[in-house]
């Protein structure tokens, strides 16, 4: 049974999301016809997780009859076809929209971490977006986030650096972590300016963008200028009802089995760390903060229960909200959502202004 209710979505975002799923099902189409994936019955398993997705619901959270729902490795099958039509998708974007000509994108070792230099027109000389791309934990890359990450490096005039961190199930907490604060103090090893550098994130990266600063400054590692989340996750615990009362109008994580994420990225970790759940951190000293998100998804508590804290605790942060939008519209709709544009700018002018330039 769907918990998305199709008539509370504007008819513009239907379309879009309509046809996003129709690109996912050929991405699935393909992998399930690869041999090697062939080994397990996929419509039963996806009857598994729809049925943990209901009950995920209906409790408000991981019980414990979830915990044991999908074994390792079906979270591991599934993961992997996440990131397979995740990639088949973006594969399809780049076609329809090229990565512009003028626009130097190159992998590197980034202290041991595989990651992407994005070199855009333009771009402020030493100054770097590091970017830790959204996906659950379990999915995403530098090459499913490119087209956004490009926009946000000409937006922002700086220099981006796309995180290619490990993943859960295979590499669950505290792997992408140490991962993202490697890349980090990296930068500084390479003598770029603490000043001058911007984290950003979406989603479970935006979640991780909050949790490295957290680290960094338990560290004693100086902070960067500031950060962006847009959309961000910030208590794992899932601890506020409305979390699955914005489930109705939420288009991306609704239908998606998010129970088995958490599962696999936790692995047994305490879900109220403040280093898997950064709402539950002392705050102080963080840098300026810039959080965008859309008021019917189901991460928005997410988002006005970290900024009340955050106030709170006397830091800069601001909050932008989009009614009837979609979770990280920003990415998902680039190219056809005027709110995404508008957003995009605006992280555009949060960076000027913390920057001075």
């Amino acid at each position: 049974m769907s918990i998305l209710n199709r008539t509370k979505i504007r008819p513009d975002v239907l379309k879009l999301m309509d046809e996003l799923q129709k690109d996912q099902m050929m991405g699935i189409s393909e992998f399930l016809q690869r041999k090697e994936n062939q080994g397990i019955d996929f419509q039963a398993l996806w009857k598994k997780v729809m049925y943990g997705n209901a009950l995920f619901f209906k409790n408000k959270g991981v019980n414990e009859e979830l915990s044991g729902l999908v074994t390792r490795e079906e979270m591991i099958f599934l993961a992997k076809l996440h990131r397979f039509t995740s990639d088949y998708v973006a594969d399809i974007d780049q076609k329809i929209h090229p990565i512009p000509k003028d626009v130097k994108v190159e992998t590197i070792d980034a202290g041991g971490v595989p990651a992407e230099w994005q070199t855009v027109p333009g771009e402020i000389e030493d100054r770097v977006l590091l970017y830790l791309h959204g996906g659950g934990w379990i999915l995403g890359s530098p090459n499913d986030h490119r087209l956004l990450t490009i926009a946000l490096g000409q937006t922002t005039k700086m220099h981006v650096l796309s995180v290619d961190y490990r993943l859960a199930p295979e590499h669950p907490y505290p792997a992408p972590l140490e991962d993202c604060t490697t890349v980090y103090n990296w930068l500084l090893s390479t003598g770029i300016k603490p000043e001058n550098i911007i984290i950003a994130g979406d989603s479970a990266g935006a979640s991780l963008t909050l949790t490295t600063l957290i680290k960094l400054r338990d560290d004693g590692v100086p902070l960067p200028a500031g950060a962006v989340g847009l959309s961000p996750s910030t208590d794992i615990t899932c601890s506020d009802d409305s979390y699955f009362e914005n489930g109705e109008t939420d288009p991306i994580l609704a239908d998606i089995g998010l129970f088995w994420w958490i599962i696999a990225y936790l692995a047994g970790a305490d879900p109220s760390d403040p280093l898997v759940s950064p709402l539950f951190a002392d705050l102080k000293g963080l840098p300026p903060l810039l959080f965008q998100v859309s008021t019917c998804e189901m991460l928005y508590c997410d988002s006005t229960r970290f900024v009340d804290k955050a106030k709170a605790a006397g830091i800069d942060v601001t909050l932008e909200t989009w009614d009837d939008m979609l979770h990280v519209f920003h990415g998902f709709g680039l190219h056809k959502l005027p709110e995404a544009k508008e957003a995009i700018a605006h992280i555009g002018e949060f960076v000027f202004a913390i920057s001075g330039s």
